[in-house]
């Protein structure tokens, strides 16, 4: 009589971990272009080509969270630091950053945790990757305010309350309203203004 029998699932390749030391001595080398690439969690990853939803939205929050903290306050697309047990393996780069200290005072190191008010990720095809892995990664590393702004699906994701690697409190704020920063709770962004216009 046959015997049913069960067809393990394949075996995952071997992977492998990156450093930034590795990645640094690879970039020395002329091996690789770090300028198009970020690296999260021990993995190299392409930096997504920017479709203009997604420069539209970056944009317009850069120019208004400029104008609210003072534009020696904001970045764009620097690399920062991450929780102490992370930093190794990941590097990441988010689109937008509000810092506590000028932007010029970091000429040796990158921005940390302790110096970030507020970190935005603009999602146009990184939705999912955002709103896990990068949040977890600044959720571990304290960040007490991370945005999503979700093009596709007309909406700010607002992380906050970090605790045991995962932020506690995600509200969504559709495109018909409006969000404040924690460190400034006094002005309001209208999530409307960051999204390119409605077909």
């Amino acid at each position: 009589m046959p015997i049913t029998i069960e067809i393990p699932p394949p075996p995952s390749a071997p992977r492998k971990v990156w450093t930034r030391e590795e990645c640094e001595a690879l970039e020395r080398a002329g091996l690789i272009n770090l300028e198009h690439l970020e690296l999260i969690e021990g993995d190299l990853i392409r930096k997504m080509p920017k479709k203009r939803p997604h420069s539209i939205g970056l944009r317009a929050l850069a120019i208004w969270l400029g104008e609210i903290f003072g534009p020696a306050f904001v970045e764009t697309e620097v690399a920062i630091d991450v929780a102490p047990e992370d930093n190794p393996t990941s590097q990441p780069e988010p689109d937008i950053i509000v810092i506590k200290s000028k932007y010029s005072t970091f000429t040796k190191a990158n921005p940390g945790p302790q110096d970030l008010q507020l970190v935005v990720e603009v999602a146009h095809s990184t939705l999912d990757f955002d709103r896990s892995t990068k949040a977890n990664l600044y959720a571990r590393a304290g960040i007490p305010e991370y945005w999503v702004l979700d093009v596709a699906g007309r909406r700010m994701l607002v992380h906050r309350d970090p605790r045991n690697g995962k932020y506690a409190s995600v509200t969504a704020y559709s495109d018909r309203e409006s969000v404040a920063p924690l460190a400034l709770p006094q002005s309001e962004f209208a999530v409307r203004d960051a999204l390119p216009e409605a077909d």
